[in-house]
């Protein structure tokens, strides 16, 4: 084990299906093999609650981020895609910018995006993303779901998230779930 004990904090999920979008975060941080706080919000609204952003990694890492990103918005109103690609080309060059460890998924009513500082900003062909360390398990469980029931958006993503807290030791059950009509 490294001397630094490593952060885990995090599920984060968003689906789009049946002109419903729906993110959910599960609350919990922790540090090492410690659970420091059960209910944290991971999911925020941008631009008057136009662009819903959800988090993970490093907490102040991802407000910066998410601080850029609505700067981001702003120079390129309507357009959250170019926002998303301006974000991860600073985050990937600019040598502050660089060191910062989150990983942000943004929606709106017409895209959901993963922004990475590797420069990613990719958009699913399935309509469902996932980021943090139980991620793997919901968006497999999501993906069945959209499949295989008639659920809504916001219900896949809260049996989904249920599924990767009972398997993913640094995802708990305390969701913060958001929902909203989108185009697709």
């Amino acid at each position: 084990m490294s001397k630094r004990a490593e952060w885990h904090s995090t599920t984060i999920l968003c689906v789009r299906h049946n002109g419903q979008c729906a993110m959910g975060g599960d609350g919990q941080v922790t540090h090492g093999t410690t659970i420091l706080k059960a209910d944290t919000k991971k999911i925020r609204w941008l631009l008057d609650k136009k662009v819903l952003v959800g988090f993970a990694g490093s907490t102040a890492d991802a407000f910066a981020l998410m601080e850029r990103f609505e700067a981001k918005l702003k120079d390129y109103p309507n357009n959250v895609p170019r926002a998303a690609t301006e974000l991860a080309r600073d985050w990937r060059t600019d040598r502050m910018l660089r060191r910062l460890e989150a990983m942000l998924i943004v929606a709106n009513d017409e895209h959901s995006l993963l922004i990475t500082g590797v420069g990613d900003v990719i958009q699913p062909t399935d309509g469902v993303l996932g980021i943090g360390s139980g991620s793997p398990y919901a968006i497999a469980a999501a993906r069945a779901l959209a499949r295989n029931s008639k659920l809504s958006a916001g219900e896949i993503v809260t049996e989904a998230m249920r599924i990767a807290a009972e398997l993913d030791i640094y995802t708990n059950e305390n969701l913060t779930l958001e929902e909203f009509p989108c185009k697709r």
